[in-house]
């Protein structure tokens, strides 16, 4: 299925992103960009308790306000409404979009104010009166899975929401066998991607056709469908406009409690309603939280350092409600052993609930804490053994003759050759210069020290971790799909039916088309229809798009191009075999005959005479895609995740003035093989985009509560984000390893970057830190705490 390289016409080269004209010019049409006739606003009053009794709501000041129209509280949207879904068979915790009976978590939405502006939807929140009864509250995961801590939904009966033991291959004999084991533990802090666009959504009700209208900064799969089984309406009475440009996301966009609150109200009031969360608003309670998660890590070796086997447990706070949170401990095991030959696995996966924020979906779906894990291992194990990191690694490594390769829990990795990868990085670096840097660095006064991670970024997301961790889920598609149309004319639409953050999409399925039928992308239209003009497909996540939505315009486009060859086999009356289809062309290389595009065209939408028997006339084609190597259950606690599997390799240099604890990255290198590349372009951006997110997650981003329940980072003067001073230039080492499972070789890059610069800066840190004895063993690591260990070891020194 995959071509030569060297044969691509379009894919692969460095072309400009087409979305990028628009956005440049500062035409990009986002969610504040949607202006509807008589649009009321929404803003909304948080609980200030992290656990507490709702006794009552008088809202009678508010609605005194010129301009106020409606208050609504969550007894009345819980009445109108179904609660949301939730993906676990967990039915006794319930999640509405606004409080029912009981706030648990300090800034969960209590009651929605509707005014003519949001600035007086804000002023009317404070004149409502809510009386509240403060009840015991649980913050820490480890609390929580006491049974005597309090519960956060007392008729579930605990506060677990997951707890499930996999064991994969010999564990207990190859720890058995193995004459060194260590332990550790490690912590993921809880951060999220806080793009700057806050999450926005607008809907307008029309009785007359019984229609809901909803435009919204989303990436979420089966949206529309999640609306209408809360709104108890028909899906085909929901209309989602996926033409909405959406400024960010990562993965937590996905938006369904403030979409149902809103559809309700403009029911309700038969005006158009848009919410557009404040910062605050949607920082605290906008359901836009990250893993936060404890691993404890046990792993088996020899004095070679060959890791034989490895148990892992992961204590996930999941926040208030169950969300899309325990998931994320589903995705790691389709890489659970990452790019190492380690032949069994115990994993134990624990989600509880907390009186915090909801934790949802965040890039790369808990892949990157578990990477974390497990480099911290590969680390520990080199220290213990005495051996350089870099050859531990290579010799735990998957050999490239050993793909496709089945790894314990079930999961068959594509294609790779991760020593390859080392190897050019080293060479790009020239790591003997390199390691007399950070020594130039260290005698300089200057704690100096070099990071190391590799990691595999699972592409092509299907559902597979869903029925794993609940049974009761039989989903075994997660496809997506592309039509193409031909006019009359000869002029080229391709529609893709999901909405983008910023991807590319439109850049990546005009390539596709373009190199099938050999015509110029650029002349090529890309298009979303609204959801009910849209054939089945699912959200950009899980780097998928590169595959499935590059794989569905593949065939699609190679349908629309048999089309094309049977109608000029016919006019040249030889076998479709024979004719040669080239630049838009059919040629006879019989006799020289040849047939134009503007020729086959017309044929196909005029001449219905000179079109084959039983042939359709006009020129349209669609393919819905499943992912490849998917379809099949769960079977005894294993199953094939992921299809595709990318691989980074990250080296670092830190130095660390020991006066101040600061950290500086002084050279950032990442060897990346994503497969092929279909735009450079793009996969430069994602790859660079996600180490500045990884460079957050590990050294600035944290959504900290305090002793009282009360998230006290809640604006970017508590939570700062990685600027042009923490984020070096990074230098991207490529190389290509095709997957045999897609149509080019190409794999996911959406979360390349990010799944292995947070174990990278952990690792450089601690090898700066490690001549004082000392080491940090949880992320974000702040200035404040690597100064404070420093100036710790130093005084023991003088003591």
């Amino acid at each position: 299925m995959n071509a030569d390289p060297k044969s691509f016409r379009f894919v692969s080269t460095n072309r400009r992103v087409r979305e990028d004209r628009r956005f440049v010019a500062g035409q990009g049409h986002f969610i504040a960009d949607v202006a509807l006739e008589g649009l009321l606003h929404v803003a909304i009053l948080p609980s200030q308790h992290p656990a507490a009794r709702i006794v009552s709501i008088d809202a009678s000041a508010a609605l005194a306000m010129p301009g106020v129209h409606y208050v609504l509280t969550g007894d009345e949207l819980a009445a109108a409404t179904d609660p949301l879904m939730n993906g676990l068979d967990t039915p006794l915790v319930q999640r509405h979009p606004l409080a029912v009976g009981q706030a648990r978590y300090a800034g969960e939405w209590v009651v929605a104010v509707v005014a003519d502006t949001r600035a007086l939807a804000e002023d009317a929140t404070e004149k409502v009166r809510v009386i509240y009864e403060p009840l015991p509250f649980v913050i820490s995961a480890e609390q929580a899975l006491q049974p005597d801590s309090p519960p956060v939904h007392p008729a579930h009966g605990s506060n677990v929401l997951l707890d499930r033991t996999f064991v994969w291959g010999e564990v207990d004999k190859h720890f058995a066998e193995s004459p060194r084991h260590l332990a550790f533990r490690v912590t993921w802090g809880r951060n999220s991607t806080v793009p700057i666009e806050t999450f926005g959504v607008a809907a307008s009700w029309d009785p007359w056709r019984d229609m809901l209208d909803v435009w919204a900064s989303i990436q979420m799969p089966k949206y529309p469908d999640q609306i209408a089984r809360a709104l108890r309406i028909p899906a085909n009475n929901v209309r989602v406009h996926q033409d909405v440009d959406v400024g960010g996301s990562y993965g937590v966009k996905r938006g369904i409690k403030q979409t149902v609150l809103v559809a309700h109200l403009a029911r309700r009031l038969g005006r158009p309603v848009r919410l557009i969360e404040h910062r605050i608003e949607n920082m605290r309670g906008g359901d836009a939280h990250g893993p936060e998660r404890i691993f404890d890590v046990d792993v088996a070796f020899n004095n070679d350092g060959i890791v034989k086997s490895m148990k892992i447990r992961a204590l996930d706070n999941a926040g208030a409600y169950a969300g899309r949170a325990p998931f994320q401990l589903g995705k790691p095991i389709g890489a659970i052993v990452g790019p190492y030959r380690i032949e069994s696995v115990q994993y134990r996966a624990q989600s509880v609930t907390t009186n915090k924020a909801v934790q949802e979906a965040v890039r790369g779906f808990g892949q990157s804490p578990t990477n974390y894990a497990i480099e911290t291992a590969m680390d520990k194990v080199a220290a213990a053994t005495g051996l350089d990191r870099i050859e531990l690694r290579r010799r735990n490594f998957i050999r490239k003759d050993q793909f496709p390769y089945l790894i314990p829990s079930g999961s068959t990795y594509d294609s790779g050759d991760y020593h390859s990868v080392v190897d050019k990085v080293l060479a790009h670096i020239d790591f003997a210069a390199m390691e007399g840097e950070r020594d130039r660095l260290r005698a300089s006064g200057l704690l100096a020290g070099i990071g190391i991670a590799a990691c595999l970024e699972p592409g092509g997301a299907n559902s597979a971790f869903e029925p794993l961790l609940n049974e009761k889920n039989t989903t075994t598609t997660w496809m997506d799909s592309c039509r193409i149309v031909v006019d009359a004319l000869g002029f080229v639409t391709v529609t893709i039916h999901n909405t983008s953050s910023g991807q590319g999409h439109e850049t990546l399925a005009a390539t596709v088309v373009g190199e099938v039928l050999q015509i110029e992308p650029d002349l090529i239209r890309v298009i979303r229809p609204d959801s009910l003009a849209c054939l089945p497909s699912n959200s950009p996540v899980g780097s998928r798009m590169a595959i499935m939505l590059g794989g569905a315009a593949f065939h699609a486009a190679q349908k629309l191009k048999a089309k094309l060859v049977r109608i000029a086999a016919h006019q040249f009356s030889v076998g479709e075999d024979s004719v040669i289809y080239a630049s838009g062309s059919a040629t006879n290389p019989g006799d020289g005959k040849q047939l134009g595009w503007a020729d086959m065209v017309n044929i196909a939408h005029r001449n219905y005479h000179l079109l084959p028997e039983a042939m359709e006339p006009g020129l349209e084609t669609t393919h819905v895609m499943q992912v490849p190597t998917g379809g099949k259950l769960p079977k005894d606690g294993r199953v094939q995740m992921y299809p595709c599997h990318s691989f980074e390799f990250h080296v670092v240099l830190m130095a660390i003035d020991p006066a101040l604890g600061k950290p500086g990255i002084k050279r950032y290198v990442i060897g990346h093989d994503c497969g092929t590349v279909i735009n450079p372009h793009i996969v430069r951006g994602m790859t660079l985009g996600g180490i500045a997110h990884g460079i957050g997650a590990a050294l600035l981003e944290e959504f900290v509560y305090n002793g009282e329940g009360q998230l006290i980072t809640q604006s970017f003067m508590d939570y700062p984000l990685p600027s042009s001073h923490e984020v070096p230039e990074v230098e991207i080492v490529h190389h290509c390893t095709p997957s045999p499972y897609t149509v080019f070789g190409q794999k996911g890059s959406g979360e390349s970057g990010y799944l292995g610069a947070p174990a990278a800066i952990s690792s450089a840190i601690n090898d700066c830190v490690g001549p004082l004895g000392i080491s940090f063993d949880k992320l974000p690591i702040r200035i404040s705490a690597i100064g404070d260990a420093i100036a710790g070891a130093q005084q023991g020194k003088k003591e």
